[in-house]
């Protein structure tokens, strides 16, 4: 009888791991809400996979509030110009919702629709036709963000997934480094938040 050499004994005990390869190397993030059964599967191996995708090349982060991507350091321009165009999106999903006096904790609860969007878009809309936005660009970045694993489309509208904590927690960086910065009498440049810069763009 043959044993099992130690290599096939471990993938043995990762059956979704061709699954996991293709979702992270296409640049989506997988979310515990979204795929349930896949972010049990990743968990309970957790160890295993970063340690073979890291033989492999790969850095897999995961996150305590419930999800995991590939993350990388080296980003090209259009991979820049995808995470910019997604913090502007939810920055300004995030500010209109704070003006409503919503916790942005709570962005996963949020039902974002047709009709929600051209109301932020009306609230933003100096600073997004400064950018080239219209309101057709917002819903097609709420197509890439799902595509990415930011969001996910519903029959009436889109939600927000938690891999948006990677933007949100940016975003709070940047507020209390503007309000010390405020403090001390200074002022924040232009390029001081650190965005995810990681997003594929196809």
């Amino acid at each position: 009888m043959t044993t099992p050499s130690p290599l096939a004994a471990t993938l043995s005990q990762m059956p979704a791991l061709a699954e996991l390869l293709r979702l992270f190397l296409s640049g989506k993030h997988l979310n515990r809400v979204a795929e349930p059964a896949l972010w049990a599967e990743l968990e309970k191996q957790e160890d295993s996979y970063i340690s073979l995708f890291a033989a492999l090349g790969f850095d897999l982060r995961l996150d305590a509030r419930g999800f995991a991507w590939f993350h990388s350091g080296d980003a090209s321009s259009n991979i820049g110009k995808t995470s910019r165009h997604l913090a502007l999106l939810f920055m300004v999903i995030f500010d209109a919702q704070a003006n409503t006096g919503k916790a942005l904790q709570s962005f996963t609860d949020w039902l974002i629709d047709n009709d929600w969007l051209i109301e932020v878009y009306k609230q933003q809309q100096d600073l997004l036709e400064t950018e080239g936005f219209n309101p057709d660009t917002l819903t097609e970045l709420l197509g890439r963000a799902c595509t990415l694993g930011f969001a996910v489309a519903e029959p009436a509208g889109w939600r927000l997934l938690p891999a948006v904590y990677r933007y949100l927690d940016h975003f709070e960086d940047l507020a209390l480094a503007a309000k010390d910065d405020s403090d001390e009498g200074g002022s924040m440049a232009d390029g001081d938040l650190d965005i995810p810069d990681d997003e594929e763009d196809s």
